[in-house]
C-alpha cells in the first residue's frame, strides 16, 4: 500500500501513522506506538536521544514489515529542546529536556541585556522560563556553545539522523523567542545581544521542503529508502493545521499541554497580548498561531504517575465526576511544572493535605476548565474578535468530562475531533506539498475524514 508516513512525538508518547488518500477522504492506520519520558541523570532532566531515534527506526521497520510503502516520512515533536552538535557532528550532551530547572533565574539575567518589552516587540513569544532562548543562554554562559557547530531542534536532529543533512524549519523556531515576529527570518539584533554564535543559525525553511532520503546507514537499518520532508515540525503547529477552523473558531489543542488559541495572518504583540502572555508562534501557510500556554494534561499524567498507574485516565476521570468538591488553583503555577509529588503540591494549592482524591482530581479538572474561559475572555478582549465556538483536538478531546466542562465555562458551542490531529496535520503537509493542495482543501479532506462531534 502506499502513502505516507507521520512520525509523531510527545513529551509522554510517540507514534507512527500511515495514511493515504482514496475518494477524496484520508484514511490512517496506526502501524507503531512507544512510551517517552525524560530521564533524571546527574540531578539535570536529559532525552535519551540515541533511545528515541531507536524508536523512529522501529516504526519504520514497522511500516515496511507491514508492506506500507511511504512516499515521504515527516517528523513531528514537542517544542523548544534541541540538540547542539559539534564539528564532527556528534551530539553535545547532555540533551536538556526543557522541565529541567537550569534556567531559573535566567529570564532575569536576559532582561539585562535586552528588555521583555522589547523581545516581546520582536519575536512576539510568551516569557516561559523553559523557552530556548534562555536554554542558549544557559549554554553560552557554561561554554557549551564554544564547541558547537550546528544547533537543530529535536525533530530536525531526528530527520538529520534519517538523512545526514543539517537544516532547520520555519514552525518550529517561531518557539525559540530568537525568529522575527513579521518575517521568517531569525532575530540576529537578539542573537548577537546574547553573545549566541550566529553559525549556528541557518536559513529557515517551510512545511512541504524536501530534506533528502535516507542515509545509507538508515537504508540498511530499516530495509528501505524514503524522501524525508519536512511537515510543520513543532506538533501544535502540525496539529492546528488538521483544525477544520471556521472564521469565528478558537482551537484547544488538548495534549500534555493545553494550547488554546486562534488562527491570524498577522502577529499581535500589543502591550495588552504581551501582559496576558499569549504568543505568537508560526503555523503552516504562513499563519500565526496566537495562542496561550495552558498546563494540561500533564496534570493528570502526573496523578496516575504518582499512583503507580493504578487508575487508567477513564477511571480517574469516573473518580472526578463522582466528586461535589470544587475548589480552584492556579493550573499554571511554576512548582507545577516537574514536581517530583504532583498530588501533594496540588493538595498543598489547594490548602488541604488531607484532600480525598476524587475531589482533588475533579478540582484539577473545574481548575483547567476555569483556564479555558478566562482565556476564551482574554482572545476576545485582545483581538476584538467574538468567537462563538471552539474546536478540541488532540488526545484530550476523548476526555468527555473536560469537553462538558469546556462548555460550562465558555459558554460557547465546543466541538472534539480529531484525536490524532497532529499525525493528521502532519500527512495532510505532505500531501499538500505533494498533490498542491491549498490549507483549505486540506481541511476540507480532514472534515470529510474524521469524526467531529458537538460536545453537549
Amino acid at each position: 500500500m502506499n502513502g505516507y508516513l507521520a512520525v509523531d512525538i510527545g513529551a509522554s508518547s510517540g507514534r507512527h501513522i500511515f495514511g493515504w488518500m482514496e475518494n477524496d477522504k484520508l484514511f490512517t492506520e496506526e502501524v507503531y506506538r512507544f512510551q517517552n519520558e525524560m530521564k533524571r541523570e546527574n540531578g539535570a532532566l536529559v532525552w535519551d536521544m540515541d533511545a528515541l531515534f531507536e524508536e523512529v527506526l522501529n516504526g519504520i521497520r514497522a511500516c515496511r514489515e507491514q508492506h506500507k510503502t511511504p512516499k515521504t516520512i515527516a517528523i513531528d515533536t514537542w517544542a523548544v529542546d534541541y540538540v547542539l552538535l559539534d564539528a564532527q557532528n556528534h551530539p553535545i550532551l547532555p540533551v536538556y529536556a526543557y522541565r529541567d530547572a537550569r534556567t531559573k533565574g535566567v529570564p532575569q539575567a536576559v532582561e539585562k541585556l535586552i528588555s521583555m518589552d522589547e523581545l516581546y516587540h520582536r519575536t512576539g513569544i510568551q516569557k516561559q522560563n523553559f523557552n530556548t532562548i534562555y536554554q542558549l543562554y544557559c549554554d553560552q554562559q557554561a561554554g557549551r556553545l564554544e564547541n558547537a557547530a550546528h544547533f537543530l531542534m529535536i525533530p530536525e536532529y531526528l530527520s538529520y539522523r534519517l538523512t545526514g543533512i543539517c537544516t532547520k524549519e520555519y514552525t518550529n523556531a517561531t518557539t525559540t523567542n530568537l525568529v522575527f515576529a513579521d518575517s521568517c527570518e531569525w532575530d540576529e539584533q537578539t542573537i548577537n545581544t546574547l553573545s549566541l554564535p550566529r553559525r549556528l543559525f541557518d536559513p529557515l525553511k517551510m512545511p512541504g521542503t524536501l530534506i533528502g532520503s535516507f542515509s545509507e546507514e538508515v537504508k540498511t537499518a530499516v530495509g528501505m529508502d524514503c524522501d524525508v520532508v519536512f511537515c510543520p515540525s513543532h506538533d501544535t503547529a502540525s496539529a492546528v493545521a488538521a483544525c477544520p477552523l471556521e472564521e469565528n473558531t478558537i482551537y484547544l489543542s488538548s495534549g500534555t499541554w493545553s494550547l488554546i488559541g486562534v488562527e491570524t495572518k498577522t502577529c499581535i504583540t500589543n502591550k495588552e497580548a504581551q501582559m496576558h502572555n499569549y504568543t505568537n508562534e508560526g503555523g503552516i501557510d504562513l499563519r500565526y498561531r496566537f495562542l496561550k500556554n495552558i498546563m494540561g494534561m500533564w496534570l493528570f499524567q502526573n496523578i496516575k504517575q504518582n499512583l503507580h498507574n493504578e487508575y487508567s485516565y477513564d477511571a480517574m476521570m469516573q473518580l472526578a465526576k463522582s466528586s461535589q468538591v470544587v475548589h480552584y488553583f492556579d493550573v499554571n503555577d511554576p512548582d507545577l511544572t516537574a514536581p517530583e509529588d504532583m498530588i501533594t503540591v496540588i493538595r498543598e494549592k489547594l490548602g488541604d493535605r488531607s484532600l480525598p482524591l476524587a475531589d482533588l482530581l475533579n478540582c484539577v479538572y473545574h481548575s483547567l476548565a476555569a483556564a479555558y474561559g478566562q482565556a476564551v475572555d482574554e482572545l476576545e478582549q485582545i483581538t476584538g474578535r467574538q468567537f462563538d465556538r471552539i474546536h478540541v483536538i488532540g488526545g484530550g478531546s476523548r476526555d468527555s468530562y473536560l469537553n462538558e466542562l469546556v462548555c460550562r465555562y465558555t459558554k460557547r458551542r465546543v466541538f472534539s475531533g480529531p484525536v490524532e490531529a497532529t499525525a493528521i496535520g502532519n500527512l495532510m503537509s505532505q500531501i499538500m506539498a505533494d498533490q498542491t493542495l491549498s490549507l483549505a482543501q486540506a481541511r476540507a479532506v480532514v472534515s470529510r475524514s474524521f469524526d467531529i462531534k458537538e460536545v453537549f
